[in-house]
């Protein structure tokens, strides 16, 4: 077997690489670059750039196994002239889409979508936005029902088959380049949530909720996924410690929930934190210590203002104004102190953050009507309008102990970008002073050296600084699967809206972000589109309307806020911002 050389022939602008081999001599070059440049082999000139080749333009009769090649440093060079006239045979060779492999084939196209089995759109919806949690598929791919589960009992059969048949749609989705029919999915839910199995007058499957969808099948997911194993796997083989965990014992909780530290303060007494009110009151004021309790929450809830509480004088019309609305209230409680009940506040923090974060719209609410006879009540939906942003900051809603963890990071974050902007400010200045001349770059010289000893002491406070900070105390984490220097952002991923003004009624869909990693390589980060007098990146979505795909962008989504007869959010996906 002949041995091969690297070769570079230039060829005008392009540079062609191949493998010269000897023994095929002249013939077989030539040959192998009119297939590559389309040029003719009776009218290519080719002439030699490495020392040790042939002399003058190449020509058919020269032994190519006569030059000593080896001793050419690699690769060698060549110079060709010529005039491409003939069709270049393609590198690689042409596949259509229908020649694919289903497998292949639904890597190329849009995702795809669900069918309506009659009125299932609140399943498909959820179903797409939980399609691109990897945490929630690898914990699905190693849960196993066991005996410690409970698994011989029927719930825990019935609730195997409903995580079953979800992680087998979510696979087929991948797997099929045209939408697929949700058959097992929808008949183990139904098995699963008998009140999803509701039928009309007329036999026809009833409209149901998709938040109580979302909560019904994460419910029975946290039942079920226990174990270290199956955390681990949700994150990617990752030992999350305790302190990480802090009180979950399952993937749902690890992956999406939120520990809440709750106080509740009696506002008819005095405190034992109010010290400066123990000490104008008298002494022997009644005290009532303040209550702290700690639960785990699987999503928030954006508290829409209006509707059941039609007294309010708060007028919510941003998300982050409706969360610390549902984390603050009143209520009655009994008083130790008084002996009675008394009128309490009620505030929560976020002592925990998960790696993905879900969040309620309060889109509908109960409303009873005393005055009917057919029934007790309706259910209604608050049309008004809640905007959002493609990142939510939920620094303001944490307790003072993950506040401080976050902080370290948010402050690392405001010098560096403190320090990008001094950098970008002094090179434009450095710019500005080219070709000043030679003499002012002397004198500025001398300035330096004089004032050398003062640029000294600047360098050694600068290093006491940075010492003083790799001498911090290391903090405890805020949340398991976090990403390093997390600082509380979170980035909408996924949206489920709701179209139509009847709360049991109307069409849900979902909307997905699409992967924008290449398309971001491609164009490089400063060439990312964004939306009109905003610094937000429109990004590319695609929207599931049952089995209709469709591609949208980020300016879209942010219209999906309310106020009309458009769909609205009602639930949206977050994860924690890298």
């Amino acid at each position: 077997m002949s041995t091969k050389y690297a070769t570079n022939v230039k060829w005008g602008k392009e540079t062609i690489e191949i493998q010269l081999d000897p023994s095929a001599g002249v013939a077989g070059l030539k040959s192998e670059l009119q297939a590559r440049t389309g040029v003719p082999m009776e009218r290519m000139k080719i002439m030699p750039k490495s020392k040790g080749l042939w002399k003058g333009v190449l020509k058919d009769t020269v032994d190519l196994s006569s030059l000593k090649l080896s001793a050419i440093n690699p690769p060698v060079q060549m110079l060709m002239m010529g005039s491409a006239t003939l069709p270049v045979e393609p590198v690689k060779k042409t596949v259509f889409l229908e020649d694919l492999p289903p497998e292949a084939a639904a890597k190329m196209v849009e995702p795809s979508g669900l069918v309506n089995l009659g009125n299932t759109c609140y399943l498909n919806s959820v179903t797409q936005c939980l399609r691109v949690i990897p945490h929630l598929r690898d914990g699905l791919k190693t849960y196993q029902p066991s005996a410690s589960n409970g698994g011989n009992n029927q719930q825990t059969q019935v609730h195997a088959m409903l995580l079953k048949s979800l992680l087998g749609t979510l696979d087929t989705l991948d797997r099929s380049p045209t939408a697929i029919s949700p058959n097992n999915l929808v008949m183990s839910t139904k098995m699963a949530f008998p009140q999803m199995a509701q039928t009309g007058p007329q036999g026809q499957p009833m409209q149901q909720d998709a938040e109580e969808f979302y909560s019904s099948i994460m419910g029975a997911a946290a039942t079920e996924m226990r174990g270290d194993a199956v955390i681990k796997a949700a994150f990617h083989g990752a030992n999350c410690s305790g302190d990480e965990l802090n009180g979950a014992t399952n993937v749902i909780d690890a992956v999406f929930g939120l520990k809440m530290e709750e106080t509740l303060t009696c506002d008819e007494l005095t405190t034992s934190g109010d010290k400066d009110a123990m000490e104008t009151e008298n002494s022997n004021a009644l005290v009532e210590p303040p209550v702290t309790t700690y639960d785990l929450h699987r999503k928030l809830v954006c508290n829409i203002q209006g509707g059941s509480d039609a007294t309010s004088q708060v007028n919510i019309t941003h998300i982050a104004e409706g969360i610390q609305l549902s984390l603050t209230g009143k209520l009655e409680k009994y008083s130790d102190a008084l002996g009675r009940n008394a009128q309490w506040t009620r505030s929560q923090k976020i002592a925990r953050l998960p790696p993905y974060l879900v969040v309620q719209f309060g889109r509908f609410y109960w409303k009873s009507t005393p005055d009917s006879q057919d029934h007790a009540g309706v259910k209604c939906k608050v049309m008004k309008p809640v905007s959002f942003q493609g990142v939510l900051d939920v620094y303001e809603f944490c307790s003072d102990k993950a506040k401080k963890v976050l902080k370290v990071a948010r402050d690392k974050a405001a010098r560096e970008e403190e320090d990008r902007v001094a950098k970008k400010l002094r090179g434009e200045d450095e710019d500005k002073k080219e070709g000043d001349g030679d003499a002012k770059m002397e004198e500025e010289g001398k300035e330096g050296a004089a004032t050398g000893g003062d640029d000294e002491e600047e360098m050694d406070e600068e290093l006491k600084a940075a010492l003083a900070m790799s001498v911090e105390p290391e903090q405890s984490p805020v949340g398991p699967g976090l990403p390093p220097n997390f600082q509380g952002l979170y980035e909408l991923f996924a949206v489920v809206t709701h179209k139509g003004r009847d709360a049991d009624g109307g069409h849900y869909m979902g909307w997905v972000k699409a992967d924008n990693s290449d398309s971001r390589k491609k164009r490089g980060a400063a060439a990312v589109e964004k939306i009109a007098d905003t610094e937000e990146d429109n990004d590319d979505w695609f929207v599931f309307d049952d089995d209709e795909v469709s591609p949208c962008k980020t300016e879209d989504i942010l219209k999906l806020k309310g106020g009309g007869d458009w769909h609205m959010s009602y639930l949206n996906f977050y994860r924690a911002k890298k």
